[in-house]
């Protein structure tokens, strides 16, 4: 059982009570104020309900003077992830018991720092709501707004101070800890309030592989099948994703430590010294270099025909030749060839190069349909009467490959106006009306305006108008703005997607 701590100040006229949920609540209904006794018959949940109560006594209130009173309320975990790394299995503890003597300290600093912490959190949701007005205006900053903290609520900071490490749940979909493909949804968020929360997401996935933990020639899909157990999956079994988890490290790896690319342009000249004076170091970059390299090769292998498996939207089902994932794999070849070349590694940025450029013009006579009234990429290879979203087409901006054609960004930006339904567009022709919001930003950003503020306004329509009573969702029903039947994707971190189109504008402000 996890303890819990109910906090708050002491004062004249403050009374506490524990006790069955009807002997508690009658007493303040009653009197106005709580007995300042314990219930020690300590029992299930379920049996006779037991509660806990403080009640103020606020005086009189009203007029202009104002008074308050604050509650805190925490749970204590001392043991938090159970990790197979390079020392074998071992349990990993919240990180704050690294800077706390113990439970009840942690506490009180906790509701003492309440002012500072909401002079920073304020100041901060001030600002993602600036940036993402100035972005994409005030439809946008519902989406960002509403993403932040959704994205943070599913980590947890473990380890001690000398080697720390982000923990990530899945949530909703399956329970699934350190998953690749809902890391990099997330990003974009993390990039924005800060980077180097990203590297501490990869480093037990490096960490667990390097250690010889994982039999596979590509990338692991999760660390574990059920969080809090992060002990990977020794045997292979995971949830295979070869081409989508292996171009996720790659692509994650490289811009963890990016170099300055288009999509910086949106920074101010100090943002991008201060963010390049903190990321430029290459040290990263070279101690995963190996196992980065294992990568690529199955990505040169499996990227230009990707052999039948899932991508990320595993729940679309298996598919052999997917346009979009192989554009991921041969961006991820060319966002490796950049590691090497900041590594020193210039064979390997200069062979790796030449076969990405070759990939990328063997993928458009294989992915677009040429022909078409408005010509735009294709589900799979060669089928013409499918079509989807081609979100990541993104990461060719945002590591800075420049790769793919100008015509293919042009093209896709102008054929999504001519599909779209009331909330937005579909993800693809397999499941007509489903699609996911995190994809559709991913695709705004790089589209044109009047693209992208199509995309965004008519998610925030979605936000706004949906049905569904569940938290913010990521899949849903372009037409009805229903959550799509039989998969409850609710309250997921890979809303974090949604800060694509603020770009770099907040991206380690000095």
């Amino acid at each position: 059982m996890i303890p819990q701590y109910y906090t708050t100040d002491t004062k004249d006229g403050l009374t506490y009570q524990s006790g069955s949920d009807k002997t508690v609540r009658g007493a303040f209904a009653s009197n106005g104020k709580l007995a300042n006794t314990k219930d020690t018959n300590y029992r299930a949940i379920n049996s006779d309900w037991p509660v806990f109560g403080y009640a103020s006594d606020l005086g009189t209130v009203g007029g202009a003077q104002a008074t308050s009173t604050l509650f805190s309320i925490g749970l204590y975990q001392e043991e938090a992830i159970q990790f197979l790394g390079k020392d074998g299995d071992e349990i990993l503890p919240s990180l704050w018991k690294s800077y706390f003597s113990d439970d009840v300290a942690a506490m009180s600093f906790f509701h003492t720092d309440f002012d500072q912490s909401n002079e920073l959190t304020s100041s901060f949701d001030d600002q993602v709501d600036k940036d993402s007005k100035a972005a994409a205006g005030d439809d946008y900053a519902i989406l960002t707004t509403l993403a932040a903290r959704q994205t943070l609520g599913a980590t947890q900071l473990v380890g001690t101070e000398e080697r720390h490490f982000l923990f990530l749940k899945e949530i909703s979909s399956n329970g699934n800890t350190q998953t690749i493909d809902v890391i990099y949804p997330a990003t974009p968020f993390l990039y924005y309030a800060n980077p180097d929360l990203v590297k501490l997401l990869l480093d037990p996935h490096f960490e667990n592989q390097e250690s010889g933990h994982y039999p596979n020639k590509w990338a692991i899909h999760d660390l574990g099948t059920h969080y809090p157990n992060a002990t990977g999956h020794a045997d292979g079994g995971d949830e295979h994703m070869p081409v989508e988890e292996c171009g996720n490290n790659i692509i994650m790896g490289e811009h963890s430590y990016p170099v300055i690319s288009d999509l910086t342009s949106m920074l101010t000249i100090e943002t991008v010294l201060k963010y390049a004076q903190t990321a430029s170091d290459n040290d990263y970059l070279k101690q995963h270099y190996p196992i980065l390299k294992q990568w690529v090769e199955y990505l040169v292998e499996d990227s230009l025909y990707p052999s039948e498996q899932l991508s990320t939207d595993d729940f679309a089902g298996h598919l052999a030749n997917q346009t979009n994932l192989g554009l991921k794999g041969i961006i991820g070849i060319a966002a490796f060839a950049e590691i090497a070349n900041l590594t020193g590694e210039s064979a390997d940025a200069e062979n790796y190069t030449s076969i990405a450029k070759d990939y990328i013009a063997k993928w458009e006579t294989l992915g677009v349909n040429s022909n078409a009234t408005l010509p735009h990429s294709i589900l799979t290879y060669n089928n013409v009467s499918t079509h989807g979203l081609l979100y990541n087409l993104y990461n060719d901006k945002l590591v800075g490959t420049n790769l793919v054609p100008q015509h293919i960004y042009d093209d896709q930006s102008a054929f999504y106006l001519t599909i779209a339904n009331t909330y937005g567009v579909d993800l693809d022709t397999r499941n007509e009306g489903w699609t996911k919001g995190d994809w559709e930003i991913f695709c705004a950003a790089i589209a044109s305006d009047e693209t992208r503020d199509m995309f965004i306004s008519k998610y925030a329509r979605w936000v706004n108008e949906t049905p569904s009573p569940n938290p913010f969702s990521d899949l849903y029903m372009t037409g009805s703005g229903e959550q799509v039947p039989g998969i409850n994707f609710r309250a997921r971190p890979v809303v974090g997607g949604g800060f694509c189109a603020v770009g770099f504008v907040g991206l380690r402000r000095g």
